[in-house]
């Protein structure tokens, strides 16, 4: 036997057990959950009794004409866009004053990193406290009580309670999204900057010389190479927020209405208190093939570029 061959085999032997944890306890456990979601498994009750049994495609059906469900898709999507649209935007605002190199820039990328330390449990929480709309008028709380102190009642508001909608948006998700975009948007900013010194001075340079603007290399010069930034960027916001559920279960939960309800919320509930097992694997499935529609098209062109 070769030496190449036997580094082969030795290195397959050490990944051996990688392979042999991520088989069981990832994809196995997806196998037994696609399983749970075509049975009719939605109480101990109908295990004991043995009429847990394949139903097929029902519960996605019942699903998709669940209200809530409904709901919860919607707000998925509304959350996603502006929480990714949030984080970009402010991201990139950040990381071009940082990259002036201006006095005290390093001690406000500090300060702008510093959310990411936190788990959004914690975040949930606080930004939970400064929405918290208390009783308006006579006994606001948390922003409400400063706009009440500043003389501006006229912009006190319901924050994430608020029932009211523009079409399928429910306004409630104004204050979720600023809660994330806030403990996100330093990540965001870090990819930019890294994008942006990556840049040849070079190139900036004979921009300049050519009489290019500030806002001309921008977006002529700088925002072209960093599209592959955005790109990652949305990436890991994407999928991130299809999956979302520590802040919005530390900050709202479902709320009146299910005003800021989402799937995985919504999943949780019917597992772990309505024991409806085969319900809640259907969601996860669901929540599953929304994150790899994000996910797996960007592996593919990846992949294809280097190959």
């Amino acid at each position: 036997m070769s030496v190449q061959k036997k580094k082969a085999r030795a290195g397959f032997f050490i990944i051996l057990p990688s392979l042999a944890f991520i088989g069981i306890f990832v994809y196995y456990f997806i196998f037994l959950t696609i399983r749970t979601s075509t049975s009719n498994w939605n109480s101990f009750s109908s295990l004991l009794s043995g009429e847990y049994k394949f139903v097929g495609f029902r519960n996605y059906q019942r699903l998709f004409m669940d209200p809530r469900f409904q709901t919860d898709l919607w707000n998925t999507l509304f959350f996603t866009l502006f929480f990714l649209a949030g984080c970009i935007i402010l991201g990139i605002f950040l990381a071009n004053i940082i990259d002036k190199q201006l006095k005290g820039s390093s001690f406000f990328q500090n300060l702008f990193l510093f959310p990411m330390a936190i788990s959004f449990v914690v975040t949930g929480t606080v930004w939970g406290w400064i929405f918290a709309p208390g009783n308006i008028p006579t006994s606001p709380q948390g922003i409400n009580l400063l706009l009440e102190n500043l003389g501006w009642t006229n912009l006190q508001w319901m924050w994430y309670t608020s029932t009211q909608s523009i079409g399928k948006f429910n306004l409630a998700l104004i204050p979720v999204v600023i809660a994330a975009t806030w403990q996100m948007s330093g990540y965001v900013m870090a990819m930019y900057l890294a994008g942006l010194r990556a840049i040849p001075e070079e190139m900036i340079e004979a921009a300049q010389v050519d009489g290019a603007t500030g806002i001309q290399l921008f977006w002529r010069i700088k925002m072209p190479m960093l599209r592959p930034i955005t790109l990652s960027a949305m990436i890991v916001i994407g999928h991130m927020s299809l999956k979302i559920f520590d802040l919005i279960y530390a900050m709202t939960g479902s709320g009146p209405n299910n005003v800021t309800d989402m799937p995985a919320v919504y999943m949780f509930e019917q597992m772990f208190r309505s024991n409806r097992y085969a319900i809640a694997s259907a969601i996860a499935i669901i929540m599953l093939i929304m994150v790899a529609a994000v996910i797996v098209p960007y592996l593919y062109s990846s992949f294809r570029g280097e190959k």
